[in-house]
């Protein structure tokens, strides 16, 4: 292992690319530290809409967010309040997100699709002052903001009534061409910037504090692999979700401040549209949950139709990706790179990714790379609370500048998630080979613990859409009363598909140790997941539970 991988004497792990250097002014915004890097660039185009065309340059998107900065400050929002951003994916999300933190305001985001009841929990977690949304998601918000203003991004009509102000308005009528942010210089490093509420895919999320500090860390630490390879402007398609840290931070914010474009993809994912978009764009990067390779695994000749030379990277992220899954992607588009990453809320979008000048375009690791500069880890046994070394399994501990203040309104949860060295406990169990790479094993509140055994869930998922005849796979424990947990799935076949439950349960046993074989297989239309690929096996749960007692 190289010698700035692993430290024997600490038993720390740390990044293997060059160090690098993070502003020191402690009274520096995330949105001042956007625009000084970016006067080279000022009319190059910054976001555009991949459905409506419309764009906006380096030089727009400042005058936009100016102009907004001001009309917050014209409602009454000051250092410290809560902004709620409730919308899809547009160009005019990364307007309202940074002006809002430009004033040392805090930005939540949440998630078109929540119900009353999770927007609601949000809503009185966070107390915003301020609801930013579109006239679609009017109705569902407005029982749960009775008082507070509003502004809504699509409609620039009064017939919302007089609490409701048009973004088109605002800008308007604080739009001046010189681009002068109202900079806050009350604003520091230090300060949180935003609150976004983890997935909750096991249970109830969190509000995650993130400082201007975690954002500028990551957004310099996730760009250094296109700095270092000497890459020029890059184009990178962003249908992740903006209101999750993947979309906001990872795609968005890093790549807006390195002066790249960032295409803006609203509404659920289409494998057509998509890459109708990287053609139209000439888009060189694109991100993407495990189901979205899926899906190009199976419907491979939808490539054909389109001019695809512009894509140079193909990224997996939100859940861990099989290396035949890679394997197949890298068949498909051969002249791309095919890899994948790691992060969580906790640690700003970003711990660990692949760099492809380090490996080939056919050679597919596995892992989920090396870790991003600044950030450091150590591997924990689970029963010793020791520290180990490369290629032995245990859970990931991270610490660094992109780290979490802590969870909002939680110092309970805080105490647990972060000690008192700094380290976070992230449940996630991994290991690191002596390269340095970090495989993600799975979480650890999910791995099945059958007769001492551990299943990862991920694995048997991983397994099972690589049947010609499924499209999508999830893995739960069920209760046993002679081994403890046994794992069972919930497969969707593929249209036309003649498989059975029967020969489902054969494919797998042929390919794996016998507590790992499938107990139970259940037929769904569709497996339940968040927007971003990541599974909700609570709701699988659920089912299975409720199906079982009618037995």
């Amino acid at each position: 292992m190289s010698k700035n991988c692993f430290n024997l004497k600490t038993m720390t792990y740390s990044s293997p690319r060059q160090p690098i250097n993070l502003p020191t002014d402690p009274n520096l915004s995330l949105t001042s530290f956007l625009f000084q890097s970016t006067s080279s660039v000022a009319d190059t185009i910054a976001l555009a809409d991949a459905e409506t065309g419309n764009s906006l340059t380096f030089r727009q998107l400042k005058i936009h967010v100016s102009a907004l900065s001001h009309s917050l400050l014209h409602l009454g929002i000051r250092r410290g309040d809560v902004v709620l951003l409730l919308a899809p994916n547009s160009i005019r999300f990364p307007v309202c997100f940074l002006a809002i933190v430009a004033i040392g305001a805090i930005a939540t985001t949440s998630s078109p699709l929540y119900t009353l009841s999770e927007l609601s929990r949000q809503i009185h977690d966070s107390k915003p002052k301020l609801v930013i949304t579109v006239s679609e998601l009017f109705k569902k918000i407005e029982a749960l903001t009775l008082g507070l203003p509003l502004i809504l991004l699509d409609d620039p009509s009064k017939k919302f009534g007089a609490r409701v102000s048009s973004y088109e308005d605002l800008i308007r009528e604080s739009y001046n061409s010189s681009d002068d942010i109202p900079v806050n210089r009350d604003v520091s490093q230090s300060d949180v910037a935003a609150i976004l509420y983890s997935s909750g895919t096991t249970g109830r999320s969190k509000g995650v504090m993130l400082t201007h500090q975690n954002l500028i860390a990551t957004a310099v630490a996730g760009a250094v692999d296109q700095d270092q390879n000497g890459e020029g402007k890059n184009v990178f398609v962003c249908f992740v979700p903006m209101h999750h840290v993947m979309g906001l931070v990872g795609i968005t914010y890093t790549q807006l401040r390195r002066g790249n474009t960032v295409v803006s993809f609203g509404g659920r994912f289409d494998l057509e549209k998509t890459f109708a978009a990287v053609e139209k764009f000439k888009v060189t990067h694109l991100y993407v949950a495990p189901p979205v390779m899926v899906e190009l695994i199976k419907r491979r000749e939808v490539v054909i139709g389109y001019e695809l030379s512009s894509l140079k990277y193909l990224v997996g992220g939100a859940a861990p990706l099989g290396k035949d899954l890679m394997q197949e992607c890298t068949k498909i588009l051969p002249h791309v790179h095919v890899i994948q990453g790691y992060g969580m809320t906790e640690a700003c979008g970003l711990v660990s990714i692949e760099n492809p000048k380090e490996g080939s375009l056919i050679s597919v690791s596995g892992s989920t790379g090396t870790l991003i500069p600044s950030v450091e880890s150590r591997i924990i046994n689970l029963a010793t609370l020791k520290p180990l070394p490369p290629n032995q399994l245990g859970e990931i501990w991270l610490r660094g500048p992109t780290i979490m203040q802590g969870y909002f309104n939680n110092p309970e949860a805080t105490k647990l998630a972060i000690n008192d060295q700094g380290w976070m406990i992230t449940g996630d169990l991994g290991y690191f080979d002596e390269k340095g790479q970090l495989f993600v094993v799975d979480r650890i509140k999910e791995l099945i613990k059958c007769s001492g055994y551990q299943v990862a869930p991920a694995e048997l998922e991983d397994l099972l859409v690589s049947h010609p005849e499924i499209s999508d796979a999830g893995v739960i424990p069920s209760p046993d009363a002679k081994v403890g947990e046994v794992p069972v799935a919930f497969v969707v076949r593929l249209p036309n598909s003649s498989i059975t439950k029967e020969d489902i349960q054969k494919f797998v046993a042929k390919q794996v140790a016998p507590y790992k074989r499938l107990r139970r297989v259940t037929f769904l239309e569709k497996i339940p997941k968040l927007a971003t690929g990541k599974i909700l096996r609570k709701d699988l749960v659920s089912f299975d539970r409720q199906n079982t007692s009618k037995l």
